[in-house]
C-alpha cells in the first residue's frame, strides 16, 4: 500500500543564516519544527528528512523523523531540492517503500499550518489535484525597473488603480509546503507539474527565513502563532539561582549565605518524583545551600560546571534520555547554552531578555516564587493526557 511521505531537505550549509537549519525559533530547530508539523499531519505515515549534516541528522531521529544521507554533489549551494526530493525518493523505493504522495516542507518556513496541508494532501491523494502549494492572497501592485531603471507595472494597469474590494487577488508562493502527486513528480522532475492548485494559509504563517532579520521578525512572531501545547517530556532539569529563589541572597556578619525558596516549588518537585520524572539541578556555583536543597527534595544536582550544557549532555546520556524529551527551567545567560539543546527550553516570568527570547515556554510565575511548580503542573498535565501528535490541531486564522 503506498505511504504519504513527507520530506524535509535540510542541508548543514548555508550563506545568508548559518547553521540556518539548527537555529531555534520559538525555542525549537527550524528542522525539528517542520517534523513536528509533519507528524502532527494525521494523513501523513512517514517523515523523512535528506541531510549531509550529522547534527541535523541526530536532531531529526530525535523529533521521530528518520534520517536519509544526502550526497555532497546535491547537497552544495546550487542543488535543487528536487534533486533531494528524487534521491530520497530512490532511497525509500530501495527499502521497499511505495511512496503515493510526496509532502515537501520546508525548514526555512517555521509556521506550517496543519489543517491547510493535511486538506492539500486529501486533494491529491484523491486524485482532485496533482499539485498543491501553500501560498497567501495579496493585493498588491507589484513593479519591475527597465533596462534604464524606469519603472514598470507588473501584471496591472498603471492608469487604472481599482479598489481592493474591486480586485481579483493573486497569490504568493510561501514556501512552507509542497503536496505532489509521487508518480507525476517523478514523471516531471519539478514541483509544479499538471493540475496544480493553490492552499490559501494565514498570512502571519507566511514567513521565510533567509535573513537574520527574517530570523529574529520570526522569533519576535512566534508566541503569537504557535500552538499552546502540553509539556510532555520525561526529564525536568533547573537552574537553582534566580529559579529556585528570587536570585538574592542573605549574607550573615560571618560571611554565611542563606537563601529562600518556595515550598510550592518543592511539592512541585516531589509530585514530578512521584511520577517518576527525574528532576537535576544543575548549578555553576558550587554551594553547600543548593547541596542542602537537593537532598531536601531529593533530586540529583550537578554544581560547579561553568559548561553547564556539557554537564547536562553527560547527565542525559548516562540516563537514556534524549535531549528533545527534557525541559529546561532557567533564568539568566549562563543557562543559554542548555536552552540551545533541549526540546523544551523553558524560562521563568522575570528572566533575562535574552533567555526569554530563547524560551519555548515562559512561566507564569517569578523566579523563587512558584515557578518550579508551575512548569511541574504542566508536565504532570501532559504526562496524564498523554495526546496523539498525530492529533490535527486548528490552526490561528
Amino acid at each position: 500500500m503506498s505511504e504519504v511521505v513527507a520530506i524535509v531537505p535540510a542541508r548543514g550549509g548555508s550563506k545568508g543564516v548559518l547553521r540556518k537549519n539548527l537555529r531555534r525559533v520559538g525555542g525549537v530547530p527550524l528542522v525539528a519544527r517542520a517534523i513536528d508539523a509533519a507528524r502532527r499531519c494525521p494523513s501523513i505515515d512517514r517523515v523523512v528528512v535528506s541531510t549531509d549534516d550529522d547534527e541535523i541528522a541526530g536532531v531529526a531521529r530525535e523529533w521521530g523523523a528518520e534520517a536519509i544521507r544526502r550526497p555532497a554533489e546535491i547537497a552544495g549551494d546550487t542543488a535543487s531540492s528536487e534533486s533531494a526530493l528524487l534521491h530520497a525518493l530512490d532511497v525509500l523505493a530501495a527499502d521497499g517503500v511505495e511512496v503515493g504522495v510526496v509532502v515537501f516542507l520546508q525548514a526555512t518556513s517555521p509556521f506550517i499550518p496543519v489543517a491547510p496541508l493535511e486538506a492539500a494532501i486529501d486533494r491529491v491523494r484523491g486524485g482532485e489535484s496533482d499539485v498543491v502549494f501553500s501560498a497567501v492572497e495579496t493585493y498588491e501592485f507589484l513593479w519591475a525597473t527597465d533596462g534604464g531603471g524606469a519603472a514598470v507595472a507588473v501584471a496591472h494597469d498603471a492608469a487604472h488603480r481599482p479598489r481592493r474590494q474591486d480586485r481579483a487577488p493573486h497569490y504568493r508562493e510561501t514556501g512552507a509546503f509542497y503536496v505532489l502527486d509521487a508518480a507525476g513528480f517523478r514523471s516531471a522532475g519539478h514541483r509544479f507539474f499538471g493540475r496544480t492548485e493553490v492552499a490559501a494559509v494565514p498570512e502571519r504563517t507566511a514567513i521565510e527565513i533567509d535573513t537574520e532579520a527574517e530570523l529574529e521578525a520570526a522569533r519576535a512572531l512566534a508566541p503569537l502563532v504557535d500552538l499552546a501545547v502540553p509539556i510532555d517530556v520525561d526529564a525536568v532539569v533547573t537552574d537553582f539561582d534566580g529559579v529556585h529563589t528570587d536570585d538574592s541572597v542573605i549574607v550573615s556578619q560571618s560571611g554565611a549565605e542563606a537563601v529562600t525558596v518556595s515550598r510550592s516549588d518543592g511539592m512541585g518537585v516531589s509530585l514530578l518524583r512521584d511520577a517518576g520524572i527525574p528532576v537535576l539541578i544543575l548549578s555553576t556555583e558550587t554551594n553547600p545551600v543548593v547541596a542542602a536543597r537537593a537532598r531536601k527534595l531529593r533530586v540529583d544536582v550537578i554544581q560547579g560546571r561553568r559548561r553547564k550544557a556539557a554537564a547536562l549532555r553527560e547527565w542525559t546520556e548516562a540516563a537514556g534520555i534524549p535531549l528533545s524529551r527534557v525541559a529546561y527551567l532557567g533564568n539568566d545567560v549562563n543557562d543559554l547554552g542548555c536552552l540551545e539543546i533541549v526540546g523544551w527550553p523553558v524560562a521563568v516570568r522575570d528572566a533575562h531578555p535574552l533567555v526569554l527570547a530563547a524560551a519555548r515556554v515562559v512561566v507564569d510565575r517569578p523566579g523563587g516564587a512558584g515557578a518550579v511548580r508551575n512548569l511541574a503542573d504542566r508536565v504532570l498535565r501532559a504526562r496524564a493526557l498523554r495526546p496523539s501528535p498525530r492529533t490535527p490541531e486548528k490552526e490561528p486564522t
